[in-house]
This record gives structure tokens, C-alpha cells and sequence, in this order.
């Protein structure tokens, strides 16, 4: 299961580790990642997904899953998130 943030793309980050002493040596920075279910308002389902806790906020900030992923760019989305964005689409679309 890779860290990556399946609605923002947000993965690890690397930098150093700098001691007392000031020696430096390298470390991962890793996303604060969380596994959630999320409902969509469209499609009356509920969706399992492993989000950073930032993105569970922007999700908050534009009102929802459907929302965010109407706004969301299709090459930072996971495949399972640009299935769930499609299926959005064509239930908007027929409604």
C-alpha cells in the first residue's frame, strides 16, 4: 500500500534529520494519511478512501466529495477516485 493520498496526490516528502550535534542525515517526511468513508450526495453510496488529513479538509471546504472531485484535477486523483469523479459526471449528466 503505497503513502500516497488518493484525492490530493500528496506523498512522502525527504529532508533531514539534524541532531544536537548538528549532524545531518536523511529522512522521509510521510503524509498524515487516514482511512475514511466518504458519501456522495449524487450517487447516495458511501466510499472508502485513504486521504490526508489536509485533504479531508479541503473536502470540508468545498462542501463535500462531489465538490471537491468536480474541481479536482484528474492527474492528482488515484484510479479508484477518477472512477468514483466519472461516475459523478455521468449521474449529473443524466439527472
Amino acid at each position: 500500500m503505497s503513502r500516497v493520498c488518493e484525492l490530493t496526490g500528496k506523498g512522502p516528502m525527504s529532508g533531514n534529520k539534524i541532531s544536537h550535534a548538528n549532524n545531518k542525515t536523511r529522512r522521509r517526511f510521510l503524509p498524515n494519511l487516514n482511512e475514511v468513508t466518504l458519501i456522495s450526495d449524487v450517487l447516495g453510496r458511501s466510499f472508502q478512501l485513504r486521504i490526508s488529513a489536509a485533504a479531508i479538509r479541503s473536502v470540508d471546504h468545498r462542501g463535500g466529495l462531489d465538490a471537491f472531485l468536480a474541481k479536482a484535477k484528474d492527474d492528482e486523483l488515484s484510479a479508484t477516485a477518477l472512477a468514483i469523479k466519472k461516475e459523478i459526471a455521468k449521474a449529473q449528466a443524466a439527472a
